[in-house]
């Protein structure tokens, strides 16, 4: 799990390199006057860790959280496909990198810069790398869903967080994330609830019951989602969600 972290940090970075010394590609000259082509076990890793990227971007950032929230408030609007779902990962994936720039950072100073100065050895930097991610990934976990988790695989007893393995770690946080993107959401929807409340009650009172009462809401939706500021303060409270 730890190989498989510090090459996702190493292609965010964009740094990904072969071990120093090691041909990515060989060719051997065979017995027929053939020859045999052959991978290096790096340059394996590097293309299985590309297929896990998605995954590791997903479930081990903010961004989870962050495309609950911005679904839940297009849903919340009304707008159907407005933003549409290309801009709203857009969205979410930028402010996933300003987020987690700090631990970026992080790991590009601690770890990958070392690793390629040649000045320590893999499991000494898969080790230096996996501390950042692993403390921002422990302060966003719930600890009930972390105790879950423990009790279900057989951990009850961990001695410290730094101590608590990946494989725990990650569906404990990953939950927690849906929780809190679930809970933000619902804050979120309840205003725009008010207002297809009250737009409905005095629709019936009219004796406009064939009018859809999301045509005449929406319009005051978008107003005082603008008038608010709305777009600035949901994305600085979900900034903030993750620093407090």
């Amino acid at each position: 799990m730890r190989g498989v972290l510090f090459m996702v940090m190493l292609m965010v970075a964009g740094l990904a390199q072969a071990a120093p010394g090691v041909d990515a590609f060989s060719v051997t000259p065979g017995a027929n006057g053939g020859q045999t082509y052959t991978l290096s076990i790096q340059v394996l890793l590097f293309m299985t860790a590309l297929t896990l990227l998605p995954s590791a971007l997903m479930m081990m950032t903010s961004f989870a959280r962050i495309i609950i929230v911005l679904a839940i408030l297009r849903q919340a609007l009304g707008t159907q496909n407005t933003p549409s779902n290309q801009i709203l990962v857009a969205l979410a994936l930028f402010l996933t990198v300003f987020i987690m720039a700090p631990v970026f950072t992080k790991v590009n100073e601690v770890a990958i810069k070392p690793y390629l100065n040649e000045k320590v050895t893999a499991m000494q930097a898969l080790e230096r790398a996996a501390k950042p991610v692993r403390e921002f990934m422990l302060a966003q976990t719930r600890e009930d869903d972390l105790a879950l988790f423990a009790r279900i695989s057989g951990h009850e007893k961990i001695d410290t967080p730094e101590a608590t393995p990946f494989t725990l770690l990650l569906p404990a946080f990953a939950t927690s994330e849906l929780k809190t993107g679930f809970q933000i959401g619902f804050l979120l929807f309840i205003p725009f609830l008010v207002i297809d409340v009250v737009v409905a009650s005095v629709l019936m009172s009219m004796g406009m019951m064939m009018l859809s009462p999301l045509i005449i809401s929406l319009p005051f939706k978008i107003l005082l989602f603008v008038l608010i500021d709305g777009w600035s303060l949901v994305f600085g409270t979900l900034a903030s969600s993750f620093y407090t």
